[in-house]
């Protein structure tokens, strides 16, 4: 069985790479406060973005989806979900507004995991979340020749209590002896979180929703303006490949943690670059609202959609998005490609 070792494992991860991540994380921490006591329109703006493309994105990682407008409609619960995909949906956004807004009074433990896996499937019938799994089960794949192999198996049913209680008991002593750098031991906890695979179903959906409750208890608040689950959707390949290569040997013990937790650290220091730029290009920019939509297609490759434009852009109205871009269409400085859904747009040549 698995050794949830807090002790000496961390100290593996001390490679001049991951310290360089931990301490460029640490600096954009430092000026935290600085992004934080910016204006309240431009961080409410940025947190109800967040808040939206999260639960869509985490969601979507899992193949559960709904449309754009239901899914504006269900995050401002100005309805009610229509089908499983939306019961869903509404069950993260739930669990996504709690770890917002009590982080602090959650602790780590197997009854609050327990807890928040029932809150997320709340909306389904009863007995669907809340309890560990009753069935081993194994991490599947289907191979370039179509046919389905076992990839990973994870902890037994019978060993995942056990399993949950040490993880979380170890988790919790090294956090409280603070010899090493809880940007260390974070990754380390959603990884094996991972690799026990405790439920039956939303594991992922878990691990990414604990990710940000141990980086708030931790004082690291970047996914509350940035979703962090958003740079995961879109980096997709890279997050299942250094998934696979980290646990790889977890079971015996002579896994790389390594791989997962470079893969972790990115997207946390990409999404602080992300709040710097968007933070700062707000407040220091004398551009209008119209120029400040233009500069988006300057400084970005390749196509861009409506979308994109108002996730860089929060405190601009959809209204004032359509008009700029309709200006631009009409004077031929930018134009359309794909239709419906799949609208979007990229500078004229020339």
């Amino acid at each position: 069985m698995h050794i949830f070792d807090y002790e000496n494992a961390p100290s593996t991860l001390l490679t001049p790479e991951i310290t360089a991540l931990v301490g460029a994380i640490r600096e954009y921490k430092g000026k935290q406060e600085l992004y934080l006591n910016a204006r309240a329109d431009v961080l409410d703006a940025l947190k109800e973005v967040a808040k939206i493309q999260s639960t869509t994105s985490s969601n979507r990682i899992e193949g559960i989806a709904t449309t754009d407008a239901r899914m504006r409609e269900l995050m401002s619960q100005k309805t009610i979900p229509r089908n499983r995909n939306e019961r869903e949906i509404a069950g993260y956004r739930d669990v996504l507004a709690t770890i917002h807004e009590s982080y602090d009074f959650i602790p780590i433990n197997p009854n609050v995991l327990l807890q928040l896996h029932r809150d997320l499937y709340s909306k389904l019938p009863q007995g669907i979340g809340g309890h560990w799994k009753l069935n081993d089960n194994v991490i599947e794949e289907t191979g370039a020749d179509g046919k389905t192999f076992v990839r990973f198996r994870p902890a037994s049913a019978v060993e995942t209590p056990m399993a949950i209680e040490t993880l979380c008991a170890n988790y919790r002593r090294a956090v409280d002896e603070g010899r090493f750098d809880r940007l260390l031991l974070i990754p380390m906890f959603i990884f094996d979180f991972l690799c026990v695979h405790p439920f039956h179903d939303g594991n992922g959906r878990m691990s990414r929703l604990l990710t940000l409750l141990l980086l708030y208890r931790s004082g690291f608040f970047v996914g509350k303006y940035i979703s962090l689950e958003m740079l995961i959707e879109s980096s997709k390949t890279e997050y299942y490949e250094a998934l696979q290569t980290s646990s790889s040997g977890w079971y015996d013990n002579v896994h790389d943690l390594k791989p997962y937790v470079k893969y972790t650290l990115g997207i946390i220091l990409k999404a602080y670059r992300e709040l710097e730029s968007r933070v700062e290009g707000i407040i220091n920019s004398r551009m209008s609202k119209s120029d400040r939509i233009r500069e988006v297609f300057k400084t970005t490759l390749g196509k861009v959609s409506k979308r994109d434009i108002l996730a860089k852009c929060p405190d601009i109205s959809t209204a004032m998005v359509e008009m700029t871009l309709k200006a631009m269409l009409d004077e031929g400085s930018i134009r359309k490609i794909g239709g419906g859904r799949s609208t979007a747009y990229v500078l004229a040549e020339g």
